[in-house]
């Protein structure tokens, strides 16, 4: 993170107390329990049974439907489904993270969460689609190891695109870019459980 960044709260919210939060990444599950605010997993809302995509339109409407629902307690969406969702998560979002870690760190952990999900200990990407070990090892895009190797660069792109179009937050934008082995994301999140307790206590 910038020095800039590191002179403002670890979010910014509405300024109301509501945060409505884009990660681009992971770790959005524990930002959601650590805030109390519902969590919003795209890709549960993109994928239908037996990895059937939700039409664009279908699936703009079904995130229109959610953002509504939970604008008054704020939310956690993951995910990077830019070209389908349409503009009204980065209309709403108070901040976006985006998460960049070396691909040496997360491929690892990612081949690891899938090896989990395989044996049935980690729930699946989205109900109803199932990873076998032969897709899993495919090299083409059904395989989200493949997937995580071959579009890291174009993740990468497209997060520093997001900076310089939306702005970082040491610049007035909403935009967090957190990188690094770990410990800048794990100071970021002890802060953000400070922030929390403080509004809380």
């Amino acid at each position: 993170m910038d020095t800039a960044a590191n002179l403002l709260p670890p979010l910014l919210g509405d300024g109301k107390g509501v945060y409505r939060i884009h990660v681009i990444g992971n770790s959005a599950t524990r930002l959601a329990l650590i805030l109390k605010i519902p969590f919003i997993p795209l890709d549960e809302v993109f994928w239908n049974p037996n990895w059937v995509q939700t039409p664009n339109d279908e699936f703009q409407a079904r995130i229109d439907v959610l953002l509504e629902q939970h604008r008054e307690t704020g939310w956690v969406i993951d995910g990077n489904y830019t070209r389908r969702m349409g503009a009204a998560v980065s209309i709403e979002r108070t901040d976006c993270i985006w998460l960049d870690p070396p691909i040496l760190l997360y491929l690892p952990r990612l081949i690891f969460r899938t090896f989990l999900r395989l044996i049935s200990i980690n729930p699946q990407c989205a109900p109803g689609c199932n990873e076998t070990l032969l897709s899993v090892l495919k090299f083409n895009d059904e395989s989200i190891i493949w997937w995580c190797i071959t579009h890291h660069g174009h993740c990468r792109e497209y997060g520093e695109r997001l900076i310089k179009e939306d702005g970082g937050v040491g610049n007035g934008g909403k935009v967090r870019r957190i990188g690094g082995w770990g410990s800048e994301l794990w100071r970021w999140t002890a802060e953000v459980e400070r922030m929390a307790a403080e509004a809380t206590g």
